[in-house]
C-alpha cells in the first residue's frame, strides 16, 4: 500500500506525542483491549498486502508493454515484502497471522471482487486512488499507537513507486484522449465510496478497534475527531484526484 503525497496530517504529526502513542510495544500490550486492537490491525494490514500483491500480480496481464509488466511486478514484489514484515511481527508477539487476518479476508475480497477493474487505466487508477485511502486510514490510526508498533505500520505504508508511475500513465493517457476522463473521474468516484464503505464496515465489525476510533484506547479519538479524519481522507483524496487530471 501507499500514500505517495502523504496528503493527510495526523493529529500526532501535529503535536508531541502523548500517553499510548508515547509507549513502546511492551507497555502498551498490557492493556488487553490495547492488544487485541493492534493484533486486529496488523491482521486487516496483512491481508491488505497480500490481496494488494495478487491484485498487482493479476493486473501486469493488462499492461500494455514488457516494461508495464515488469514495473507492477516489482510493485507486487514490494507488497508482499511488506506481508513478510507484518506476518513476521504477529509471529513475534504469539499471534497466529492466518487467525488474525481471517476476519478481514471477506471484506477486503468483497471490495476488490465488486471494483474488479476492465482495463490498464482503471487498475492503475484503482491502485492510485483506492490503495491511497485505505493507507490514509491506517497512517491516521497509526498516530495513536505505541512507538514500535507505528514504526511498522507505517515502514508498511511506504510508497512501492505505484503513485508516481499511475499519475504518469493515466495524465499521458487522457491527454492523448480526453473522452477518458469523465469516465476515469466515475471510476475513481465509485472506488472513494467503496473504499470509505469497506473501512467503516471493518471498523465496525471489530470491537478493539471501534474503541480504538471513538475513545477508550489510544488516546481520545472521540467522534468528532473520526469525522475531521475522514475529512483529512477526503481532502487527501480530491489531491489525488487533480494530480490525475481528474475531478473529484
Amino acid at each position: 500500500m501507499e500514500t505517495p503525497d502523504h496528503a493527510t496530517e495526523t493529529p500526532a504529526e501535529a503535536s508531541e506525542a502523548t500517553g499510548i502513542a508515547a509507549q513502546d510495544w511492551a507497555t502498551a500490550a498490557a492493556d488487553p483491549q490495547y492488544r487485541a486492537a493492534v493484533v486486529d490491525l496488523l491482521g486487516a494490514l496483512a491481508y491488505g498486502e497480500l490481496a494488494a500483491f495478487e491484485r498487482l500480480a493479476e493486473d501486469a496481464k493488462l499492461a500494455p508493454t514488457l516494461g508495464d509488466k515488469a514495473e507492477l511486478a516489482k510493485m507486487a514484489a514490494a507488497e508482499f515484502h511488506h506481508f513478510e514484515q507484518l506476518n513476521q511481527r504477529l509471529t513475534a508477539v504469539d499471534e497466529d497471522p492466518t487467525a488474525a487476518m481471517e476476519p478481514f479476508a471477506k471484506a477486503l475480497d468483497d471490495f476488490h471482487r465488486q471494483t474488479a477493474p476492465s482495463d490498464w487505466l482503471e487498475g492503475l487508477v484503482k491502485a492510485y486512488v483506492g490503495d491511497s485511502i485505505a493507507s490514509d486510514f491506517y497512517r491516521e490510526v497509526a498516530a495513536r499507537l505505541d512507538t514500535d508498533t507505528r514504526s511498522l505500520v507505517l515502514a508498511v505504508l511506504d510508497d512501492t513507486g505505484h503513485g508516481n508511475f499511475a499519475v504518469e500513465k493515466v495524465r499521458a493517457a487522457i491527454e492523448a484522449d480526453p473522452r477518458l476522463g469523465g469516465r476515469l473521474a466515475l471510476w475513481a468516484r465509485r472506488l472513494m465510496g467503496e473504499a470509505l464503505s469497506q473501512a467503516q464496515r471493518v471498523v465496525a465489525d471489530r470491537d478493539a478497534l471501534s474503541t480504538m476510533l471513538v475513545g477508550g484506547v489510544a488516546d481520545g479519538f472521540d467522534l468528532a475527531e473520526v469525522g475531521r479524519m475522514f475529512s483529512r481522507i477526503t481532502e487527501a483524496h480530491t489531491k489525488r484526484m487533480a494530480a490525475l487530471g481528474l475531478a473529484a
